[in-house]
């Protein structure tokens, strides 16, 4: 389940929010010689300004590449190709834009519900078939300490969708 809450985080990282972060291009993938790579395998991603990142392939041919995949991406950003680097400038969201990505971060959020869930339900079925073996006081135990614990990380899905949610509304 900890992992889930890993994952949302990840997921939540890579939703763009105004500023320049690295993080924006985690999905990014390139077809690089038939092969569907990731693009922080294919190049180094840093940020220039506070609106500004800057693309460095280490493999100068992959380039094109590299640049058709960020548009394929639909990112909401238009990339600079100078020949060496690639700029990608982070324009302001608009509010449209913002309650876009603001449906994206509830649906990451809900992804990290169903996978607790799922976790829970395996959880709780693993003590059923132990059930012949456990007493019905310890079955039932089991099972509210895997209630409990799921109701937690459920709560803290929505804190840190909600923390993302505010970083995306703050203007």
């Amino acid at each position: 389940m900890d992992k889930s809450i890993g994952a949302l985080r990840n997921n939540l990282g890579t939703l763009r929010t105004g500023r320049a972060s690295p993080d924006i291009l985690a999905r990014v993938v390139v077809d690089y010689y038939g092969a569907e790579t990731p693009l922080n395998q294919l190049a180094s991603v840093s940020v220039s300004s506070g609106t500004q990142l800057v693309v460095s392939p280490y493999d100068k041919s992959s380039l094109g590449a590299v640049e058709s995949a960020i548009v394929d991406a639909n990112l909401g950003m238009a990339p600079n190709n100078d020949g060496e680097l690639i700029r990608l400038n982070v324009p302001a969201l608009t509010e449209d834009r913002r309650k876009e990505i603001l449906k994206q971060a509830k649906a990451v959020g809900e992804d990290a519900k169903v996978a607790i869930r799922n976790i829970r339900k395996g959880a709780n079925s693993d003590v059923k078939k132990q059930g012949k073996d456990l007493s019905e006081d310890v079955a039932k135990d089991a099972n509210n300490e895997i209630q409990k614990l799921t109701d937690k990380l459920i709560k803290s899905v929505d804190e840190v969708v909600a923390a993302k949610e505010k970083e995306i509304m703050t203007v």
